[in-house]
């Protein structure tokens, strides 16, 4: 029975369990990493928490899916090609034939609050009595649209859009855009560090001179000129931003490869005839990616950061579209609605320091030198 428990114990090399208890010795970074997690698998599905069309219904002895169809207002007595599930009328009529199940809050990222009290941008409703939030429907307090999940609990924009539901939107967007530009240039320059110092000589040479003219190249005036030129969506950046961001990983492996290429095992792993493909892989590059997944959540918070001073600055994401960037922008301009400033603050500085933890944390875990304390 011992020998069982030893065995599930020890699926970890003693050198990986001793790098996962450096990780979990760092308390900051472990619980914002479970922190990160959690808020991100939470942003995945936010169409099933943060929508403007119910997720279930049943009208009619049929089961209707809204989040997921599109259905002909004629189908429950109107006129419009689209159905409006925020309508009155269309709520009372599913109620009176059937049942309907809403999101938590009922706001998509790109809905209008059409019933706002104040002009847009609106404040938060904890900043307003509930008597006076719902001053704007017919009924007042009586009406059935005045709910909870029809407040703006931390106000609107500037286009009476609900600013919740744009930051968990802008949130998963902006973690997914940093974590795959962090994954596919991570990849592209480990294998040009690993070329790099593996062969050294002229290929190292070569493209030691390359990446000087490369890295050289001004970025942020590249994407100005492209976006008079063509529309910037998700992938259109994604695909410039990786063009020149791959290189942020070259040295690191580099020196690691230039260092590890003439080890003994190397050496005998050539006279044993393996190919440079096989050694570069299999033996250099695990060393080589301690020092890369070191840097990995830097290089995401970078990421992300740079997608938000794009749209900050109007050259990233197309307008209209979930961005954090934007309504810090929108802050900046509406200095009389500081909610939207600050909602936008908080979010990005409470993601980049959940990063940054997580960093940390990495980093000691793979510091031969760290000790626990």
């Amino acid at each position: 029975m011992m020998e069982v428990q030893t065995a599930k114990k020890s699926r970890l090399s003693p050198l990986n369990q001793r790098r996962l208890n450096l990780f979990k010795a760092n308390r900051r970074g472990y619980w914002s990493f479970w922190m990160f997690l959690v808020l991100f698998f939470v942003s995945l599905f936010a169409e099933l928490l943060v929508n403007d069309r119910p997720i279930v219904g049943f009208y009619k002895g049929e089961l209707i899916f809204p989040i997921f169809n599109e259905y002909d207002e004629a189908k429950f007595g109107g006129f419009l090609a689209i159905t409006d599930f925020r309508d009155p009328f269309i709520q009372q009529e599913i109620n009176a034939n059937g049942w309907i199940v809403w999101p938590l809050i009922r706001y998509d990222y790109r809905s209008v609050n059409n019933a706002i009290p104040t002009p847009a941008p609106s404040k938060p409703a904890f900043l307003m009595s509930r008597k006076k939030a719902c001053n704007a429907y017919p009924k007042g307090l009586d009406d059935p649209g005045c709910i909870i999940g029809n407040m703006n609990w931390l106000g609107t924009d500037d286009q009476g859009r609900d600013v919740i539901a744009r930051i968990i939107y802008g949130f998963r967007i902006s973690v997914l855009f940093g974590l795959t530009l962090t994954i596919a240039s991570s990849a592209i320059g480990v294998v040009a560090g690993a070329v790099q110092g593996y062969f050294g000589g002229w290929t190292d040479l070569i493209f030691q001179r390359f990446l000087e003219v490369w890295t050289s190249i001004p970025t942020l005036y590249l994407l100005i000129i492209l976006a008079s030129v063509i529309t910037p969506g998700f992938w259109i950046l994604l695909t410039i931003m990786l063009i020149f961001s791959w290189t942020a990983l070259v040295g690191v492996v580099r020196a690691e490869f230039l260092r590890g290429r003439n080890f003994e095992y190397v050496r005998a792993a050539r006279a044993l005839g393996l190919g440079d493909r096989k050694i570069i892989f299999k033996h250099l590059l695990p060393n080589a990616m301690v020092a890369t997944l070191t840097f990995m959540p830097f290089i995401t918070s970078g990421s992300i950061t740079t997608l938000t001073s794009l749209d900050f600055l109007g050259f990233g994401l197309p307008p209209g579209s979930a961005s954090l960037g934007e309504l810090l922008k929108q802050g900046k301009v509406n200095l009389q609605a500081p909610w939207l400033g600050i909602s936008g603050f908080v979010i990005i500085a409470f993601m980049l320091s959940l990063l940054v933890f997580i960093g940390e944390a990495v980093r000691d875990a793979f510091d031969p030198r760290k000790t626990f304390k």
